[in-house]
């Protein structure tokens, strides 16, 4: 098998070269006689005995290409990438780009572009807001003690049945139904028309079900709801003192004092978050991809022009997406309008590998589970599932990059000094 290796710069490479029909029929006939032995006939003749001979012959012929040019296996980069896939008389012609890693000098200074900042602090008044906030969330929901018409933040007790074109419809019914107004629980309409009812009203609610609700029968329709008005339920705040503190803390010592210095640390650590997602971390990235120079591996920057050209179109209807089918010209208009974006994500990617092995900055599986849990938390969704999301769309590796990377800067940043 003869393969070309042209050297395109210190770590790109372009492997061309014909690989013989004999090569592959005989690749086939090899693969056949091997199924015969180990399989019965019948599974033997469902194999796709081409497509593996195929696959095969590629290996075959990056092989042959890596040893043409003496190539460390070690220091190659992602899969290799196919430019060219053409058959002709004598065979199929291959054209493969192959990337090697490249060499990231990390002993150069680059503590002029970390910049500088004045660490937030909690004033008095933001941690009393929080005091009350808490409060008010922790104290329990209790009938109201004079009768009053609804209001928004009310809970309210309600019998609803609910009716489409004059007929009840299932799962539309209710009775002591606990409904908080200002929730967006319920069909988007309906908590408004709650407020301002009084004790023991009925009156008639009109809404349309969202054509995107999850019961198709349902999406998009009209309804009519008749609701009652039981009891109206209301939130008074505790007043926030040692006690509460104890509670709150589960802490028998735990002062009020103890709580606000709680809350206090809460509003520093989600301000400097906000200080270093918005201002510090976009200026640490631009500064290391001004600071470092290398050569970038041409097949990865590809492969993360397709991730990001995927990105972009997953939300195309089918209409906008025939342009990009349709003419190939414009596609590789799209492809190009995020080729410099690529090229920053994956240079970002490479100094913090480098950078994060040099200053022995690690993380933990159990930390990505510990990010994920804390996401889902943060968002409503359940733990498990969005772990299980993570693990079967191939994105724990991002995860973790991205927790390595904040967790570079935030030593840069001397965020735990």
């Amino acid at each position: 098998m003869k393969v070309t290796v042209k050297k395109i710069d210190d770590i790109n490479f372009i492997m061309s070269g014909v690989v013989a029909n004999n090569v592959i029929s005989d690749k086939v006939t090899a693969l056949k006689a091997q199924a015969a032995k180990e399989v019965q006939d019948e599974e033997a003749k469902e194999k796709n005995f081409d497509e593996e001979a195929s696959g095969q012959v590629f290996k075959d012929f990056i092989d042959a290409g890596i040893k043409e040019a003496s190539i460390d296996v070690e220091s190659i980069l992602g899969q290799p990438g196919l430019i060219k896939y053409e058959q002709q008389d004598e065979g199929i012609f291959f054209e493969v780009a192959l990337s090697i890693s490249p060499e990231i000098n990390v002993d150069i200074d680059y503590s002029d572009i970390i910049p500088k900042y004045t660490k937030p602090k909690a004033d008095s008044e933001a941690i009393e807001e929080k005091l009350a906030e808490f409060a008010l969330k922790q104290a329990p929901f209790k009938t109201i003690e004079t009768p009053r018409a609804v209001v928004n933040d009310d809970v309210t007790v309600i019998d609803f049945t609910g009716y489409i074109d004059g007929k009840v419809f299932e799962g539309g019914t209710a009775e002591k139904f606990n409904l908080k107004i200002g929730s967006d629980s319920f069909i988007p309409g309906f908590e408004e028309q709650i407020i301002g009812m009084e004790y023991n009203e009925v009156k008639d609610i009109v809404v349309r079900f969202p054509k995107e609700y999850q019961a198709a029968d349902l999406a998009g329709k009209e309804a009519k709801f008749v609701v009652k008005l039981h009891e109206i339920q209301e939130q008074k705040a505790e007043t926030p003192d040692d006690t509460f503190a104890k509670g709150i803390l589960s802490d028998p010592t735990a002062t009020l004092a103890t709580l606000k210095e709680k809350f206090a640390d809460q509003i520093t650590s989600e301000e400097l978050s906000q200080l270093y997602m918005r201002d510090l971390k976009p200026k640490i990235i631009e500064g290391l991809l001004g600071k470092f120079d290398f050569t970038l591996p041409n097949n990865i920057v590809e492969q993360e022009i397709d991730a990001k050209v995927r990105e972009k179109t997953k939300a195309f209807t089918e209409e906008e997406h025939k342009p990009y089918v349709e003419n190939k010209e414009k596609f590789a208009e799209l492809r190009e309008s995020v080729r410099d974006e690529a090229r920053d994500s994956i240079k970002k990617t490479m100094i913090v590998e480098a950078l994060a092995k040099k200053e022995g900055v690690v993380v933990h599986d159990q930390e990505v589970q510990a990010a994920l849990s804390y996401q889902a938390m943060v968002t409503g969704q359940d733990a498990q599932e969005l772990v299980k999301y993570y693990e079967e769309n191939n994105l724990m590796t991002s995860a973790k990059m991205g927790l390595t990377e904040d967790k570079l800067f935030g030593q840069m940043l001397g965020f735990n000094n």
